[in-house]
């Protein structure tokens, strides 16, 4: 470790006790409190972490539960047989419940990376364990600082972060110029976490995030990906889009919309307002899959809504009268334009971006065949026939701009329903037991040879 490091009120933590927060024991998972205390027993620190401390401040229910502890992940892999240590930047322990949960384990790590006298780098190397303090100050936002500690029922706050709770406020750890420097995804995060709670951004922390979009263009494309996925599948899309947007950070995601984002193509709606109407549907479909009526959109399928009204733009695709091969010429120049200025920096496998082609290149055909008032056998026994059928019902409800009411969202949910994956379609021979293509049917011998 570099350079002195420096602690901002860090020996002085806020306790919260027990009669001044909301959490109590009976709202954290089983699991995670068995794990806990077994930590406890073995002489060890333990804490719930994070979102999980933050959910439960708020009254919500965490989508995960969290640990950290000041046991190495060799000591929590000894005392938990049925775990497993993953990653590569820091390890840490996976614990397999016998609920078929999974509560991850980390060991507190030091603040190497925050280093405010050490040097500039950004996505530091940060392998080093630590204390509680430094593992609080090492944290992107205050409201995901918290520790909860559960023999004495307690909050640690080493940031303000129940204060940010408190007036419903986003803030980076510390500076924000210097932390969004060395990890500029925090920026990312920061407007998710505005977008998902309904919070809004403290002053220094969105003018950092303004002035610094570009600097996106440091992290590795497989990260930024990632981090993406959970902007568009966390319920909050619509309300991320307009921070994204504001900020400038959605241009630096989005290059292609820059020149394009306010143009109107064939009179429709502007791009920016049917990226608002299609991410708004796409939020009331999450939340159906979040509670079970439906499957989750896939990645190209989300990925391919946001880039149809650039499609719209470049291709006109809702006013193309083509069919047969030109359908396949369609799909080259797609392909060529997407992968130029969207797969490649975003690193995207090959079967998501040809799956992306797949329902942009379809759609004129979808628009021809709904004025004519009839889908044709050949194209309904297409394996695409009810994605690309869902894409084209999204995309005119993009350009009418009409609100979504409960009857048709659930018309379009149950085409999702319908559209369940052939292999996990069961046979009417797949009860029977399975024999080697040489094995006779007869007993007493193979190829017609006798024992």
């Amino acid at each position: 470790m570099t350079g002195v490091l420096h602690f901002p009120d860090s020996e002085l933590p806020r306790i919260i006790t027990a009669d001044s927060h909301p959490i109590r024991r009976k709202m954290i998972d089983k699991d995670a409190v068995f794990v806990m205390r077994k930590l406890n027993q073995a002489g060890f620190a333990s804490y719930l972490v994070g979102g999980g401390v933050r959910d439960l401040y708020l009254g919500k229910p965490p989508k995960d539960f969290d640990i950290s502890t000041d046991a190495r992940p060799g000591q929590i892999r000894k005392l938990f047989p049925n775990s497993a240590i993953i990653g590569r930047r820091f390890r840490l322990v996976q614990v397999f419940c016998k609920s078929g949960k999974v509560i991850e384990v980390s060991t507190l790590r030091s603040l190497s990376e925050h280093d405010l006298d050490g040097p500039e780098a950004i996505l530091a190397p940060n392998n080093t364990y630590g204390q509680l303090p430094e593992d609080a100050q090492r944290r992107d936002l205050t409201i995901n600082s918290l520790f909860y500690e559960l023999e004495n029922n307690t909050i640690i706050d080493y940031t303000g972060g129940v204060n940010d709770l408190d007036r419903s406020t986003i803030r980076i750890i510390g500076e924000p110029e210097k932390r969004i420097n060395r990890d500029p995804v925090r920026m990312m995060r920061a407007i998710r976490h505005a977008a998902r709670t309904g919070f809004t951004i403290e002053k220094a922390t969105w003018q950092a995030t303004c002035d610094n979009h570009h600097k996106l263009l440091y992290c590795p494309p497989s990260r930024l990906r990632d981090e993406l996925f959970k902007d568009l599948y966390g319920g909050s899309a619509c309300r991320w889009f307009n921070f994204a947007i504001e900020s400038e950070l959605f241009f630096t995601l989005f290059p292609l919309y820059r020149t394009i984002l306010f143009s109107s193509p064939n009179n429709q709606p502007t791009c920016r307002e049917q990226l608002q109407h299609l991410l708004s549907l796409v939020d009331q479909i999450n939340r159906q899959a979040q509670n079970g009526k439906c499957r989750k959109l896939s990645q190209s399928f989300l990925l391919a809504l946001l880039l149809l009204p650039w499609a719209e733009v470049t291709y006109e695709l809702s006013s193309l009268k083509i069919k047969g091969g030109a359908i396949y010429q369609l799909s080259k120049k797609l392909r060529y334009n997407i992968d130029e200025l969207f797969a490649i920096p975003f690193n995207l496998r090959k079967s998501i971006r040809q799956e992306i082609v797949t329902l942009l290149a379809n759609l004129p055909q979808f628009v021809r065949f709904v004025q004519n008032d009839t889908h044709p056998k050949w194209l309904k026994k297409k394996s695409y026939y009810l994605q690309c059928l869902l894409f084209f019902r999204l995309s005119q409800k993009a350009i009418s701009g009409e609100s979504s009411s409960a009857e048709s969202l659930d018309n379009l949910v149950d085409t999702i329903s319908a559209d369940s994956p052939r292999h996990l379609k069961k046979s009417k021979h797949s009860k029977k037991k399975s024999r080697p293509a040489f094995s006779p049917k007869k007993k007493g011998g193979i190829f017609g040879f006798r024992k």
